[in-house]
């Protein structure tokens, strides 16, 4: 039995949240420290809270789900992050798997899958509903596609990566270097390996690349 798993819930539908603090609170271990309305309050409370796992619509006021996980992902807030919708299109999923979303949930299935999501996510896995298991399959062959093509993937450091996939949303040198806390030369030095791995020529080719793949990085 895991003890003091703290969980923030939020959407902006109060019987939506309670709906989903009852079905969480049924677990004994569990426990939902807040609520939240909007994505500036979700933010306000993850650093006042520091919960351990967070349920978010990604359809809410002043700040969407996946720009509260944007904040989440540059902060580096150590939350583990579950998102609710009512789509399942594949950008949307390709985008919340960028911003390292642990756990992906249909809204209409919340009853039946997000104690299982919890569990998951608690345990260091991914859940992803059913209805939407097919993008991730489609990911991952797109992946393995692109792997083959750019065998230097594998040889790329942990920090070059982050830097490519900074690169995919088409930041700067300078927004990189600000975001990483480094130097634009730093960076500058990143790209370089980068494109040598890759074998990548020209003035634009890594941002090409890199837009190209982004949802594959």
């Amino acid at each position: 039995m895991r003890e003091h798993v703290t969980i923030l819930v939020a959407d902006d539908h109060p019987l939506m949240r309670k709906g989903i603090r009852d079905i969480i609170e049924e677990h004994t271990a569990w426990k939902v420290v807040g609520e939240a309305g909007n994505g500036e309050e979700a933010i306000r409370l993850l650093r006042l809270l520091k919960p351990r796992v967070l349920v978010i619509d990604i359809d809410m006021p002043k700040l969407n789900g996946l720009e509260v996980g944007k904040i989440i992902q540059q902060e580096h807030l150590p939350v583990k992050t579950i998102v609710l919708t009512m789509y399942d299109k594949e950008t949307i999923f390709d985008r919340a798997m960028e911003l390292g979303v642990q756990g992906y949930v249909i809204k209409d299935a919340v009853v039946t899958e997000i104690v299982k999501c919890i569990e998951d996510v608690l345990d260091g896995k991914y859940y992803i509903s059913p209805s939407v298991a097919g993008h991730l399959v489609k990911r991952t062959l797109c992946a393995a596609d692109v792997s083959e093509q750019f065998s230097g993937l594998s040889k790329l450091t942990p920090t070059e990566r982050k830097v490519l996939r900074m690169i995919a949303r088409n930041l700067t040198t300078k927004d990189i270097a600000n975001e990483m806390f480094v130097s634009e030369r730093t960076v500058e030095t990143h790209r370089a390996n980068i494109c040598q791995k890759l074998g990548l020529h020209g003035t634009n080719a890594l941002l090409r690349f890199a837009l190209d793949n982004k949802s594959l990085l």
